[in-house]
């Protein structure tokens, strides 16, 4: 059924078809429309590209350096709502 799908004729009914809805003067302007769609489409993904060039040689040199641990918290260092009540209160009464 669908053995020669695209022979030429077929290509040229289908020209002819977009020219009878489109209109010539449309056509150009169509033309030119997917054209810089397609040169921005192809730009970004470039960039898309070398950021993630630039984002995996980022992420492994900082895994060769090893990075400092924080602070530890002791208890001691933790303030509860009950103990910074009564300061919040001397604040507000004066």
């Amino acid at each position: 059924m669908l053995r020669n799908g695209l022979e030429p004729w077929h290509l040229i009914v289908v020209a002819i078809v977009v020219i009878v809805l489109f209109g010539s003067k449309k056509l150009p302007e169509a033309a030119r429309g997917l054209g810089k769609s397609m040169r921005i489409l192809k730009s970004e993904a470039k960039a898309m590209k070398t950021d993630d060039d630039k984002g995996t040689a980022a992420s492994a040199a900082p895994a060769s350096t090893p990075t400092p641990a924080p602070e530890a918290i002791t208890p001691s260092d933790v303030v509860t709502a009950t103990e910074a009540a009564p300061t919040q209160q001397a604040t507000t009464a004066k």
